[in-house]
């Protein structure tokens, strides 16, 4: 309703302003300021008010003036407040939220037909999700859930760089290395298995003896020489590794939950030969150089002082020429290409921008989401040695932390109530919503140290605010006498003013989605999230539904029950689970 009552406002707003004599552009619409009543508000009146040489709020009021409200559906009323004319909603638009919000799939926009692919994670399958790279799973996870809920056709994709050296070196380690020699693995997962391999690999590459060293590294030089010929025992060796690797990895990743659509492997782009197509276009480019022997791509007319090498001397390309081969695969295939990066491949992401650009393709179909790490407070974990803290601790950490809070604030009642599969239940998804929301509730190019007293904090706006908000809506139509029946309640019967407000900030969600997916900025939708709880707790507080009678009992129950379908699309669509009891 609010984009409706939005639009309305700005035609409306065209056509006071055409009789009024000013012109129709730059409406000047935003939040307002103040007046809390009003959804809309428009500060045109600023500009004019020096164009005509009269104080602003004159000039709004003669806008106001020639406002042609009965034209108007779900703009109520307008008034001025200083130099700003405010929009007051209609009886209509809360009687359509009212039956909007209780629908299942609100906030859910209509199917664009226009398809996107989200790639986020990526990381070399070399061992364990490390804690660092956490934001780039759940940033880009929730990047694809606000694309699909405004209405895009989402792909979901994980970049395997499964041809460079680490693999090579992961591989040779794999098979050279017994087992015996080996620590215990940290978990028995396949991604901690293998990793003992790569990390007991890595050592004897800078700490072996020299003649033993050399050995290696001809071997994984040959292999990497064989990945390049497209030689099928190469890649399968290979894989070998990658495939266990990544079921680990996935597994893990899952518990978020981030799961993908396809895991797009590099040497995709070595084998059918794209790889090597490219790297010959590029050559004939007026940008290609031939310096400290290999080819080289000049961005000096970009604004980039670093070359881009795309071919080594020996004719072998570098990750830098498959990913260009990967994205151009991307254009063919998608219509928008978002790719979720960490700051330290910003240079990277520029490089294959311009690329793309010297060879023609329409980069605006390109846009990268770039973050910052985070890290974890001094004491805040402990590390095994030698192998930081991994994705994996981080959750388990989480999932303790939340039972031990989950089981202080059972009462007698509830303790009865609750099995100890539902308090596992309810802990694992408290647990893990709040490092998932508190994490994607930042703007991504802030630096984020995770706080475990912030995230977990019932009574601040974290994950778990929100979830107590959605689980006492349940909770209150669990016991209603009666369904909750949106398109038989009357809203007139909401007439206090915290029944408004909640009518308001929820008549906002799918303007909310909209917005977060035109920007890319899933936080948008977690900052919504609270602020609808904000306004749901105050309405609890104030008005009570299952002590109310006849039309405003009715009127309220479907109130909770748009306030409950609300908060969970909010949550569902950032990836936190909604609990129905807590």
């Amino acid at each position: 309703m609010f984009l409706t009552l939005r639009a309305e406002f700005e035609d409306a707003l065209a056509d006071a302003l055409t009789e009024a004599g000013y012109p129709a552009t730059d409406l000047g619409i935003e939040q307002p300021p103040v007046d809390r009543d009003a959804v809309l508000a428009s500060n045109v009146a600023f500009r004019l008010a020096s164009q005509v040489g009269e104080p602003p709020a004159a000039v709004a009021e003669e806008i106001a003036a020639a406002f042609p409200l009965a034209d108007c559906s779900y703009v109520g009323r307008v008034e001025t407040a200083g130099p700003y004319l405010n929009a007051h909603p209609s009886e209509r638009y809360f009687a359509e939220t009212l039956l909007a919000a209780g629908d299942p799939d609100y906030g859910r926009r209509p199917d664009r037909e226009t398809s996107v692919v989200v790639e986020h994670t990526s990381a070399n399958p070399t061992g364990p999700v490390h804690v660092g790279r956490a934001r780039n799973p759940i940033i880009g996870d929730a990047v694809a859930r606000v694309l699909a809920y405004a209405g895009y056709e989402v792909d979901r994709h994980y970049y395997v760089n499964d041809a460079g050296r680490q693999m090579a070196v992961f591989t040779w380690a794999y098979e050279t290395f017994d087992e015996a020699e080996l620590p215990e693995p940290e978990r028995d997962k396949p991604d901690y298995e293998l990793v003992r391999y790569y990390r007991r690999g890595t050592t004897f590459l800078e700490e072996g003896p020299e003649e033993a060293v050399e050995a290696a590294e001809a071997e994984i030089q040959s292999l990497m020489q064989g990945l390049e010929e497209g030689e099928q025992a190469a890649y399968d060796r290979v894989a070998a590794v990658a495939d266990s690797v990544l079921e680990g990895m996935r597994q893990t990743l899952g518990r978020l939950p981030a799961e993908f659509d396809e895991f797009v492997r590099e040497t995709r782009f070595m084998r059918d030969g794209s790889t090597d197509e490219l790297a010959a276009q590029l050559e004939d480019t007026e940008y290609a150089v031939y310096q400290n022997d290999a080819w080289q791509l000049d961005f000096d007319e970009w604004g980039i002082d670093k070359n881009l090498v795309f071919l080594r001397s020996d004719g072998t390309s570098l990750y830098t020429t498959r990913d260009i081969a990967h994205h151009e695969w991307k254009f063919e295939t998608y219509d928008r290409a978002v790719t979720v990066l960490g700051e330290d491949h910003k240079l990277q992401a520029d490089q294959l921008r311009a690329t793309l650009d010297l060879l023609g393709r329409d980069v605006d179909r390109l846009e990268n989401v770039v973050y910052s790490y985070v890290t974890l407070p001094e004491g805040g974990m402990s590390t095994r040695e030698g192998t930081g803290v991994d994705l994996d601790d981080l959750l388990d950490e989480a999932v303790s932390r939340a039972r031990e809070e989950v089981e202080t604030r059972l009462d007698d009642r509830t303790r009865g109530e609750l099995t100890d599969a539902d308090v596992e239940r309810i802990a694992r998804q408290v647990g893990i919503g709040a490092v998932r929301f508190d994490i994607v509730a930042k703007q991504p190019t802030k630096a984020i140290t995770f706080e475990w007293e912030r995230a977990l904090d019932f009574e601040a706006q974290s994950a778990p605010y929100v979830q107590y908000a959605h689980a006492r809506a349940c909770g209150i139509i669990e016991q209603a006498e009666s369904e909750p029946a949106p398109e038989a309640a009357d809203p007139a019967a909401l007439t206090s003013e915290a029944t408004r407000e909640l009518l308001s900030t929820l008549a906002r969600f799918p303007a909310v989605v909209e917005t977060a997916a035109e920007t890319l900025r899933p936080h948008k939708v977690a900052t919504y999230a609270r602020e609808c709880a904000d306004a749901f707790n105050r309405f609890y507080r104030e008005r009570r539904v299952l002590e109310a009678d006849g039309e405003v009992y009715a009127a309220r129950l479907a109130l909770v029950l748009a306030a409950r379908r609300t908060l969970a699309n909010a949550l569902d669509a950032v990836g936190v689970a909604a609990p129905e009891s807590m």
